[in-house]
């Protein structure tokens, strides 16, 4: 089985997430005491966030911990987060190993579940920028995103909550996607960012919930099996 390279730290609570995923999936699909090798490249987020050359600085970061975990061995990779997603393909250009898109394995899920009108959550630059909606909308699924207001106020969720393991305004989101599962007749729920599952759980709303993180690491497993 070949190994697994993770880079993570995006923030360091979901990439812990990420690896409980891991040893959960890899106890459901293999024998007992069997997990395949993994390698956690977790960067410094204050350093990736708060870059003074935007997106081509955080590139830069990227690149370099995927160079790092190819030269340690890796072998099938992923970023575990979904807005780095932005520049995945600059980054998988950058590298030998194949590397795994978020995106591409939620909108795998999402076509196996049968799901098409979906509502995508998480940070702002997720929600508003092309990468993702664009890529979702060519696989034919029609995606609704929240509303400028409601945009800004997720994303100061994430970024001044969630990412610290505080999830006081759990409340404000459900109520929030009831609203548009109950409006716009939404399908599934797209968490969008890896925080998100952190505290919503599929339970806790009244539609189909795509937990990317899960979603990510079951589509890494499979593609480190073939």
């Amino acid at each position: 089985m070949k190994r697994i390279g993770i880079i993570g730290g995006m923030s360091p609570e979901s990439t812990l997430y990420y690896y409980k995923k891991f040893i959960e999936i890899s106890r459901e699909k293999f024998e007992p005491y069997f997990y395949p090798e993994l390698i956690i490249y977790s960067i410094n987020f204050k350093e990736f966030k708060d870059n003074p050359n935007g997106w081509e600085g955080r590139k830069r970061i990227l690149i370099n911990a995927a160079k790092a975990l190819e030269r340690a061995g890796a072998e099938v990779s992923g970023i575990a987060a979904n807005t780095p997603h932005m520049v995945f393909s600059d980054v998988q250009r950058a590298v030998n190993v194949k590397m795994v898109s978020i995106v591409d394995a939620v909108a795998e899920e999402a076509k196996r579940r049968g799901l098409r009108k979906l509502l995508l959550l998480g940070t702002k630059t997720t929600m508003t920028m092309p990468f993702y909606k664009e890529k979702l909308k060519e696989k034919d699924f029609d995606v609704i995103v929240p509303n400028e207001n409601e945009i800004e106020e997720i994303n100061r969720i994430l970024f001044e909550e969630f990412v610290f393991g505080n999830f006081k305004s759990k409340p404000y989101l459900l109520d929030l996607i009831e609203k548009y599962i109950s409006e716009q007749e939404i399908e599934g729920v797209i968490l969008g960012c890896t925080e998100l599952p952190l505290a919503i759980k599929p339970e806790d709303v009244s539609a189909e919930v795509l937990d990317t993180a899960e979603i990510h690491v079951r589509a890494l497993i499979e593609k480190a099996l073939r």
